[in-house]
């Protein structure tokens, strides 16, 4: 544990029932080896949420009553013996574990706003895909949760649901926009959820909420049936993947999410640690646009470093890439070289031939008249305003391959690179505003498309989570999952918010 303090008064309470304490992958175990009921699993998740929710308003809908019967069919059919008829562990690994998902996602009978007024009457008739996968894997959905206005903003608030508290200190963010797939994690809701990523969406409230979350290798992991979703080459960008509380989640959670596309990663390879070779960026070399990291996040990325070292035998090399200095400006042009993109304000107005007037609609938020938030307004505003010109973008989209090359020719197939997660552990809510470009240090892994694992490493001295980047090559998420694990094992992972920590805890 990186810090002892305790996490302060405005927290949630502590999780106290030992269920809540399991990992997905035991649960489902003792669930089918009947040490627990599935009802009663999912019972105390239940009673979790109703316990927290209304602090965190992080829950924002919820098939309770359907997922109780789910478990009581599960408990019926493993009470009666012989279970592998109906539900083989092989294809069903995860049975009777619940699981949560972002809104943006369509889960069948739940809402699918996406923090968007205008889609507020929209009710999902049918799962996204990594939903169907999960439930043929015997998972159980639980809930919804709350995210940005149309997922493009680091805080999830939006005038559908309000605004989601951080567990640890509800004055802080919880980032965004799976924020409060996120926060229901932190807080002891859920064991296991899903988040989608195309600047950090999914590593951000993972590290703002102190959890673990898995950005996939591009393409890896279907987007399919969420809103918004990607076009042109943005579906290079946008990645869906697992968050979870605890490490060993992850793997089994990305195997199942990936479907067919399973077969292009190596999640049956068993790493060993010490034949990888590990690297140190400490930041982005001093970018104007963002914020200069934390010393207690550069402290507890070199205690990573000392911990692979002490413990693994490796030396990590502290390196600089100059080019990182210019992450923001990388992703706008590669988010912004597809001619097929859809304008963010043509989706603020859920009707394309009819696009939001942003300057109108901030004059009507003035007023307390608009039904969009000050971040998606101002997003709209600038959209055109910091366009690159055509010269830009190409110095950038070949700054882009210059960069990735760089990577390729410094980790090949066996390295692993530590990062930042953010500049700041989570700031106070609406602070964001002022920071706008501070998601450059998730955001440019999504142009590259590279895999990267956010890891929690204790709370720093304000009582919020600490974290960092685990990065490696496409198709080598394995072994960012690995050191995951080790680093968990060496740092105490997900803290529960609200306990308080004796010293030597």
């Amino acid at each position: 544990m990186f810090s002892s303090r305790s996490p302060g008064p405005r927290s949630v309470p502590p999780v106290e029932n030992p269920l809540l304490l399991e990992t997905a992958v035991s649960l489902a175990r003792k669930i089918r080896n009947r040490e627990v009921k599935c009802e009663e699993v999912i019972k105390s998740y239940i009673d979790r949420i109703q316990h927290v929710n209304f602090i965190i308003n992080a829950v924002v809908a919820d098939r309770f009553e359907e997922a109780q019967e789910q478990a009581r069919d599960i408990d019926t059919v493993l009470d009666a013996g012989d279970p592998n008829n109906l539900y083989p562990v092989e294809s069903m690994p995860l049975l009777g574990v619940p699981f949560t998902a972002k809104e943006a996602f369509t889960v069948k009978g739940l809402p699918n706003t996406s923090g968007l007024v205008a889609r507020k009457d929209i009710v999902s008739t049918s799962d996204a895909t990594v939903v169907t996968y999960l439930r043929q894997a015997g998972a159980i959905p639980l809930a919804v949760t709350n995210c940005s206005e149309l997922c493009m903003w680091y805080e999830s608030s939006n005038n559908v649901y309000g605004t989601t508290n951080n567990a640890y200190n509800t004055g802080r963010i919880v980032g965004g926009s799976s924020g409060g797939e996120g926060c229901i994690l932190a807080a002891g809701g859920s064991v296991m959820g899903v988040g989608s990523d195309i600047g950090g969406s999914i590593r951000m409230p993972a590290f703002f909420n102190g959890i673990f979350g898995h950005k996939p290798t591009s393409g890896i992991v279907s987007n399919q049936g969420q809103f918004p979703n990607a076009v042109g080459q943005r579906t290079e960008f946008l990645v869906t993947g697992p968050m979870c509380r605890f490490a060993e989640d992850l793997l089994p959670m990305l195997k199942i999410m990936a479907g067919p596309s399973t077969v292009q990663l190596k999640l049956e390879e068993k790493v060993d640690l010490k034949a990888l070779n590990f690297y140190s960026i400490e930041d982005d070399g001093g970018s104007w646009l963002c914020t200069a990291v934390d010393p207690e996040l550069k402290q507890a990325q070199k205690m990573v470093v000392t911990h692979v070292e002490k413990e693994l035998g490796v030396k990590v090399q502290e390196v600089k890439m100059e080019k990182l200095k210019y992450s923001f400006q990388i992703w706008t042009a590669m988010m912004s070289e597809s001619a097929d993109n859809q304008t963010f304000c043509e989706l603020m107005s859920h009707n394309e031939s009819n696009p939001v007037n942003p300057y109108k609609e901030f004059v009507k938020w003035m007023f307390g008249k608009s039904e969009h938030t000050l971040p998606a307004i101002g997003l709209g505003m600038t959209e055109k305003v910091t366009q690159l010109t055509t010269e830009q973008n190409k110095n950038f989209i070949k700054m882009c391959a210059n960069l990735k090359t760089e990577f390729e020719n410094m980790l090949g197939e066996k390295g692993i690179l530590f990062y930042p997660s953010h500049p700041k552990p989570a700031p106070k809510h609406n602070a964001p505003l002022l920071t706008p470009f501070n998601f450059a240090y998730t955001g440019i892994f999504n142009v590259l498309g590279f895999p990267v694992t956010q890891v929690p490493l204790g709370l720093g001295s304000e009582g919020v989570p600490l974290g960092l980047q685990v990065v490696a090559l496409p198709y080598n998420d394995h072994m960012t999952l690995a050191v995951a694990v080790e680093l968990e094992k060496a740092f105490g992972g997900w803290v529960n918010p609200g306990r308080v920590e004796e010293p030597g805890d």
